[in-house]
C-alpha cells in the first residue's frame, strides 16, 4: 500500500510563481471582505474532522459573478493532501487570475471508514460552505473541478451524480478512474490494481460498482469534461479514459480527450505543457 500511496501522491510537478499568503484557521465570516483586494486563507474548517479543511484564494476585483475552481487531490482515497495540488493552484493563479480557487482536503478512507459516500459528502459540505459565504467572499455559486487520480474520480462522480443545482460548468480528470465494472479491473491479476478496488470495501456487487462509477452515472446533462490519460499507466487502464470518452460522445456531452501513449500515472516536460495549455483553454471556454 505504501508504494501505491506514493505513486498516487507523486502525480504531476509544475514549477510556477508563488505569492504571499496568510495562514489562518478562522473562517472569516465576521466581515465582508474587500473585493478589490486579493485574499488567501488556509485551513478553513468545513466540518468537525481535522481533514475537513480547505485553502481559499480569492482574486482582486472579484464580483458576484466570480467563479470558483475546486482542486481535489489524489492518493488512492486513502492518502494524499491538498498540498499535492499546489502546482495546479499556482498555475491557475498566474494563468487564470480572475478565478477563485478552493484547494480541499477530505476525510481519508481506512479500514473503518469507506471512501464512498464519505468523500462525496465532504465535497458537498465544501460547496455548501461556499454558498453560505458567497456574500462575504464576493463569489458566485458557479464552480469547476480539477482532480487528479482518485481526486479526478471524485470530481467526475460529484459533477455527474450529485450536482443537484447544476453548478458545475466544467470538470477535469487527470488519470482518474471512471468505471469499476471495467473487465480490466474485474479480471485483473495485479495486486496493485486490486488494492484500488479493495479501497471501496467488501461491497463488490455490480449495482454498487456502477453507483460509484462516473461512466455509469453520467447523463446527457453532464458538464463539459476534459480528460487526460497515460497509455502506460500501471494503475489506470487506458480503457478507463477511452470508455469515458466514448460515453460522453454517445451522450453528446461537450468533451475533450487526450491520451499520451508513452506516459504513465503522470508526466512532465512537453506533455505537461500540453496538458496545462489545453486545460487553460478549456476553463476559459466553458467557465
Amino acid at each position: 500500500m505504501r508504494q501505491l500511496k506514493l505513486i498516487f501522491i507523486t502525480i504531476i510537478s509544475i514549477s510556477i510563481f508563488s505569492s504571499c499568503s496568510s495562514d489562518s484557521s478562522d473562517d472569516g465570516d465576521s466581515n465582508v471582505l474587500d473585493a478589490t483586494q486579493t485574499f488567501e486563507q488556509f485551513n478553513i474548517s468545513y466540518g468537525n474532522d481535522s481533514d475537513q479543511v480547505f485553502d481559499l484564494y480569492l482574486p482582486a476585483n472579484r464580483t458576484a459573478q466570480t467563479k470558483t475552481i475546486i482542486l481535489i487531490h489524489g492518493g488512492g482515497w486513502t492518502s494524499g493532501d491538498k498540498a499535492d495540488m499546489n502546482a495546479f493552484k499556482d498555475y491557475i493563479k498566474t494563468q487564470l487570475p480572475t478565478y477563485a480557487i478552493v484547494n480541499i482536503n477530505y476525510r481519508l478512507a481506512d479500514e473503518n471508514n469507506q471512501p464512498y459516500p464519505m468523500q462525496i459528502n465532504d465535497i458537498t459540505s465544501v460547496i455548501n460552505y461556499l454558498e453560505n459565504n458567497e456574500d462575504n467572499y464576493t463569489i458566485s455559486n458557479t464552480i469547476g473541478f480539477v482532480g487528479v487520480s482518485a481526486g479526478a474520480h471524485l470530481s467526475l462522480l460529484w459533477s455527474y451524480a450529485f450536482d443537484n443545482q447544476n453548478q458545475t460548468e466544467m470538470v477535469c480528470s487527470v488519470v482518474g478512474p471512471t468505471n469499476f465494472t471495467d473487465t480490466a479491473y474485474l479480471n485483473n491479476a495485479d495486486p496493485v490494481l486490486q488494492e484500488i478496488l479493495d479501497a471501496f470495501g467488501a461491497n463488490t456487487s455490480t449495482s454498487f460498482l456502477e453507483e460509484v462509477s462516473p461512466y455509469h452515472q453520467v447523463t446527457a446533462s453532464a458538464p463539459p469534461t476534459i480528460l487526460f490519460y497515460g497509455g502506460q499507466d500501471p494503475l489506470i487502464p487506458t480503457t478507463q479514459g477511452t470508455a469515458m470518452r466514448d460515453q460522453l460522445e454517445n451522450l453528446n456531452v461537450t468533451h475533450e480527450f487526450t491520451l499520451y501513449p508513452n506516459e504513465g500515472h503522470g508526466w512532465v516536460g512537453l506533455n505537461l505543457l500540453d496538458t496545462s495549455l489545453k486545460l487553460k483553454t478549456f476553463i476559459e471556454t466553458h467557465m
